[in-house]
């Protein structure tokens, strides 16, 4: 049963195989160019090969999630379109081991295909993760580390599950698409951040302070931005007393007289996008709220990388090993 799964399973592994080799001989081409540009200009890392560095972070978040439609979906659902289970099961095969074999072969040279191309990426992009140093951004946390290899296992369970459930192909593979990135969106935002509680940290507010004063129709106010942390990940950022409360209109209105009358009215003072208001009104009106008011930093330092690594491979592992289950179970009720 092995054997048979692997023939119906070769076509698409030689082709993943093809395109890892395809990106592996480009990346080792270019991978040595790049390395000697971070050693002798590292501000220039970026902006070279930038047209590769974007098709490298494509293919990577796409990689998973077309596992999932061409691997996954037609897995069981072509079988049962064209019937052609029926005549595994005549050869004394249980469904549960048909079942079992054919997610246990895909399900790990998926896995295996998805962190060769992590891997490779990984030796290729490493000068630009050390000038980026952002290693947990939405773009770059996902596509390097372990957690490619749940993403692959997971995508394989779930349109394998959803093949089974719907009996067509096409329809699995729409639903498998749609499910994958649903789930990436739903952990990525809603859940990764609460893998452990988030940090807290204090600091002056000072001209590098990331805020904003905002005049509104109810007064001035003030809004905050994280400040960047290297290799870390800031989640949100306030502006507060001793006893957590954010200052008032009245306050801020009291202590940047500046900003509510003259050519800084009306405007965003700090923000990257709007006239700044003279640099003297400025300070004065940091150092009038500074006196009060502090800013507080909530984020996940850059020690937790690889833990959060860890934590994510392992939901989408059982995840794909609950649809699995899921999966044995409408193969013993449903399929007929």
């Amino acid at each position: 049963m092995i054997r048979l799964a692997w023939r119906q399973f070769r076509s698409e592994a030689i082709i993943g195989v093809a395109a890892l080799i395809v990106v592996a001989v480009v990346l080792a081409i270019t991978g040595p160019h790049l390395m000697s540009v971070y050693r002798m200009a590292p501000d220039q890392v970026t902006s070279t090969y930038h047209t590769l560095q974007v098709a490298v972070v494509a293919l990577l978040v796409i990689v998973p999630a077309i596992i999932g439609i061409f691997f996954g979906a037609p897995l069981v659902a072509r079988e049962l379109e064209t019937g052609t289970f029926r005549l595994v099961w005549t050869q004394s095969v249980t469904r549960l081991r048909w079942l079992t074999i054919k997610l246990a072969v895909v399900g790990f040279s998926s896995a295996l295909l998805a962190g060769g191309f992590s891997l490779i990426a990984a030796w290729w992009a490493n000068p630009i993760n050390i000038v980026n140093q952002n290693r947990f951004s939405s773009a770059t946390f996902g596509i390097l580390g372990i957690v490619p290899f749940g993403y692959a296992l997971f995508a394989v369970t779930l349109g394998a599950t959803v093949g089974l459930i719907f009996r067509r192909t096409l329809p699995a593979m729409a639903t498998t698409l749609v499910g994958y990135v649903a789930t990436r969106y739903a952990v990525t935002y809603w859940v990764r951040p609460h893998f452990q509680a988030p940090l807290r940290m204090s600091a002056r507010l000072s001209t590098a302070s990331g805020f904003s004063f905002i005049n509104t129709p109810t007064g001035l106010s003030m809004t905050a931005s994280p400040p960047p942390i290297p290799n870390a990940w800031p989640l949100s950022a306030s502006i507060v007393d001793k006893a957590g409360h954010t200052p008032t209109s009245s306050y801020l209105q009291h202590a940047c007289p500046a900003l509510t009358t003259g050519p800084g009215a009306g405007r965003v003072a700090g923000g990257p996008h709007t006239t700044p208001v003279i640099q003297g009104s400025m300070q004065t009106c940091i150092a009038n709220v500074s006196a009060k008011f502090h800013e507080v930093v909530s984020y996940q330092p850059a020690n937790r990388y690889w833990p959060f690594q860890i934590y994510e491979t392992a939901l989408f592992v059982v995840l794909a090993l609950a649809l699995a289950g899921l999966s044995m179970w409408c193969v013993r009720r449903r399929v007929t």
